[in-house]
């Protein structure tokens, strides 16, 4: 069963085409790596993905929800880390994901602090901490590396192939390494 699709997708930045006619389809349990270097289009291929912006051509098909990790945390910094996140998990269950992706992601003793006082590290692993705790089947992560340590980066891989274990999808954008066992390559 195909969780997300391009057929023949186009993306442009104003007037400037950036990639064209590209195709895949991602099942449960896989993963595809955008590797190019910056301004190249990755963020503009997961943006299409997530549906935020239109493909200049082609066509996107998603089988589920949506998961989306991007420049911004998307996290209230007013609140603590933990309250945060179960706005993200929903109320079906919250405290229980929430706990599961702060231990995932190595930051449950931060739950009580305010997302304001987070370091860039720690803000980048509660970004990805939301990701986890949404429980989409699809998930879109744009330079998940970025402010991440080498313990922190093991520990992304870690969670993404639990992710695609449970027969998640997962579309990695990135212009640095990001290990994925068996994962096919799109190079832009």
């Amino acid at each position: 069963m195909s969780l997300l699709a391009f057929d023949r997708v186009s993306g442009a930045r104003g007037r400037r085409m950036l990639f064209a006619d590209l195709s895949f389809d991602l099942g449960a349990g896989e993963a595809l790596l955008v590797q190019g270097p910056n301004g190249v289009g990755k963020s503009t291929l997961v943006r299409i993905a997530a549906g935020l912006l239109p493909p200049a051509g082609g066509s996107v098909t998603r089988g589920g929800a949506v998961a989306l990790l991007s420049e911004a945390a998307a996290l209230d910094p007013q609140l603590p880390l933990a309250k945060a996140l179960g706005f993200w998990a929903g109320l079906d269950g919250a405290r229980d994901r929430v706990d599961a992706a702060l231990a995932a992601t190595g930051i449950g003793s931060l739950a009580e602090v305010p997302v304001r006082m987070l370091s860039t590290g720690q803000r980048r692993r509660a970004a990805i901490a939301r990701v986890v705790a949404a429980d989409a089947p699809i998930w879109l992560l744009d330079e998940p590396a970025n402010g991440l340590d080498v313990a922190s980066l093991e520990r992304l891989e870690e969670v993404i192939a639990i992710r695609r274990a449970g027969g998640g999808a997962v579309l990695v954008a990135s212009h640095v390494p990001v290990a994925l066992p068996g994962a096919g390559v799109v190079r832009l």
